[in-house]
């Protein structure tokens, strides 16, 4: 096992940010800590670190207690959102600082740089200083660096955060294709539902400083684990189970139901199954269209369709059509 955490918590002052938490990841994964503001994950992320000391619990690496031990001694690499590089030094000299502290001999120092320039694909811009690279290519001198010690876990803390959107979406997939090729135990926290989908082995949800769930993207969002997730975890409509749409399905008065606007099918002639409505927006999302209806109760349920399912519907504001719901999931409406 890579890295495991057993009821671990963690309090400041009256504010508990961790609370008996227990994960296991194992050796080699890319795990994703994701979760809103204040939910702990970054608190768990330097727990792991050992930037933090918890207030009960262990933490083992590799099979070792390093509850106890500093950062230098976990053999960690930490990547923080704003790169922390050393201005006054070269590319070069930036990725070569953990090994030329630990005094490696020069010539194993040379070839590891210029393997890690390779591997980040800034070959030839060793001799230039950060303030000469983009944002995205000194997030990779970042992540060089933590690399070049070959630590046993690797932690980011939302490392592209501070990245425009398009620059982001590049580095995630860099950055999957890197964790393929060199293996380590990779731990990333990130707020982003989407930056954790496409990246990740697993998914750590968190809120209020317990796990909500563990599982693949996949398992996350087909088959969420409570309310919070599901709502969490890409768009959702909630609807009161007595809500219109769900009309012929039963549904008890003391749940709520989760909807994907995926899951909306949008017809313009009715049958049994389907509740009458009417388009209130249509909003262009470029490949697919959103949708937005108001039920005769005055529900409102937003819809995903496809360039070819619009087309073929012909939508147009006001118009009047028929929903049902494809895939829905009930929770029970938790008591006060």
């Amino acid at each position: 096992m890579g890295i495991q955490v057993e009821n671990v918590s963690k309090q400041f002052g009256s504010f508990k940010a961790v609370e008996d938490v227990n994960l296991e990841i194992e050796t080699g994964s890319l795990v994703a800590l994701l979760g809103p503001s204040g939910s702990g994950k970054s608190t768990l992320l330097r727990l792991i670190a050992g930037l933090e000391a918890p207030d009960r619990g262990r933490i083992y690496m590799t099979g070792r207690d390093v509850t106890e031990q500093s950062v230098q001694n976990r053999q960690v690499g930490f990547v923080f959102q704003h790169y922390a590089l050393f201005k006054h030094l070269t590319i070069r000299k930036n990725i070569a600082f953990g090994l030329e502290i630990q005094k490696y001999p020069k010539n194993r120092v040379k070839n590891r740089v210029d393997e890690l320039l390779e591997l980040v694909q800034l070959h030839g811009l060793g001799d230039r200083y950060p303030s000469q690279l983009s944002g995205g290519q000194r997030q990779r001198v970042a992540l060089a660096r933590a690399l070049a010690v070959e630590p046993s876990v690797l932690l980011l803390d939302e490392p592209f955060g501070a990245l425009d959107a398009k620059v982001r979406k590049d580095l995630r997939s860099w950055l999957r294709r890197l964790h393929d090729e060199v293996h380590v135990t990779t731990v990333f926290v990130t707020h982003d539902q989407e930056e954790a989908m496409e990246i990740s082995d697993n998914i750590v949800v968190m809120n209020k400083g317990a796990i909500e769930q563990i599982g693949s993207p996949a398992e996350i969002y087909d088959q969420p684990a409570s309310p919070f997730v599901m709502s969490f975890i890409g768009p959702v409509n909630i609807l009161p189970g007595t809500a219109q749409i769900f009309r012929s399905s039963h549904r008890s008065e003391q749940s709520q139901m989760f909807l994907r606007p995926h899951d909306v099918l949008i017809e313009t002639t009715s049958d049994k199954d389907t509740a009458p409505a009417i388009v209130s927006r249509l909003i262009h999302l470029g490949r697919e269209i959103q949708t937005e209806l108001t039920l005769e109760d005055g529900q409102v349920v937003n819809a995903y369709l496809t360039r070819e399912q619009y087309n073929r519907l012909n939508l147009k504001p006001n118009q009047r059509v028929f929903v049902k719901p494809k895939a829905a999931k009930s929770f029970e409406l938790q008591k006060v």
